[in-house]
């Protein structure tokens, strides 16, 4: 598929275009939200506190997901949120949920996954809203992190380099493009992989970061850039993406374990040093520019994805003071 022809496909992905839902969210939110120490509506919001910062997140999830994996999306309702923890630098102490639906065998699927995945990653659940007189399951989840220093998408500076980290040792879980490289991983190793970030942080070894979210990966470039009032320049074929699977696809998947972090050079050896000793795939794909364009280049020809200065997605800026997500 030629690259614009593929660049104007992901573009008019769902999971792309449902954020610009946030837009509505933020511009009514805003009026209520007196201003805060640090600017929220990132992956989670930060509160400064005496000792270092506290995170809030939270996540609800598409019914049809739902619906159709009960057991993983209560899996997904814990892994997305510490997913969301990490990505701020931090790492997760408790979660709570909201569950709607009836007193049936998907019920049970979703409170199970979440239990199982309360085990693997040692994240205790400790409260929540159960209503199981509903006519539809629905679930939302929320998370609360610590961390003591932060990585946002705030931060993000023309000059620094752009890395993408996935690990690629997982497959599809159909009918999604819900890249699993989770429930089948040993317990140890996916904690073990989720710490990097916070290591990442507090040694400074990358100044902004960001979760690929449903957006995929340049749908949650953009959410970074926009964030940052920047733009960036990328190489397409140096984005990690597993051999068999087309870039139609993987541009729009959800990966289990993925980030997008700007980095200063000097620090970009040993930043993909870290993920490569843990065999998570990384990769510096382009650089970040004060140019407000998202180029993509590919097999000789280069593309603008977006125009951060006049195209908005999210709206989220740094004067924002929220913390409002649409998955």
């Amino acid at each position: 598929m030629p690259l614009n022809d593929l660049l104007a496909t992901v573009k008019q992905h769902p999971g792309i275009q449902q954020k610009t839902a946030i837009q509505t969210a933020g511009r009514i939110l805003a009026q209520g939200f007196a201003c805060c120490d640090y600017p929220n509506g990132d992956d989670a919001a930060v509160i400064k506190t005496a000792s270092g910062y506290e995170l809030l997140a939270t996540e609800g999830f598409m019914p049809q997901f739902v619906h159709t994996d009960p057991w993983f999306a209560g899996w997904c309702g814990l892994m997305v949120n510490i997913s969301d923890i990490a990505a701020m630098g931090g790492s997760a102490v408790a979660v709570v949920n909201s569950i709607w639906g009836k007193r049936d065998d998907r019920s049970r699927q979703v409170l199970q996954g979440m239990v199982d995945a309360s085990h693997v990653f040692r994240v205790p659940i400790v409260g929540g809203h159960t209503n199981l007189a509903g006519e539809q399951t629905q679930l939302a989840v929320s998370i609360l992190g610590r961390a003591n220093r932060i990585l946002s998408s705030f931060t993000a500076r023309a000059g620094q380099q752009l890395v993408v980290a996935i690990d690629l040792r997982g497959e599809y879980r159909q009918p999604f493009l819900n890249w699993n490289a989770a429930t089948t991983a040993p317990p140890e190793r996916l904690r073990g992989d989720l710490s990097l970030l916070p290591y990442i942080a507090e040694n400074n070894l990358a100044t902004a970061a960001k979760d690929i979210s449903q957006a995929g990966i340049l749908g949650t470039c953009v959410m970074l850039l926009e964030s940052s009032g920047v733009g960036a320049s990328i190489r397409l074929q140096d984005i990690p993406k597993p051999a068999a699977v087309e870039w139609q696809d993987w541009l729009c998947s959800f990966p289990s374990f993925g980030y997008i972090l700007a980095t200063d050079s000097v620090k970009l050896p040993a930043l993909l040093k870290l993920f490569a000793d843990r065999d998570i795939s990384a990769a510096h794909i382009g650089n970040i520019s004060h140019d407000k364009t998202f180029k993509v280049s590919h097999g000789g020809r280069t593309e603008i994805f977006w125009n951060i200065g006049s195209e908005v997605l999210t709206g989220m800026s740094a004067r924002m003071n929220l913390n409002e997500k649409i998955c």
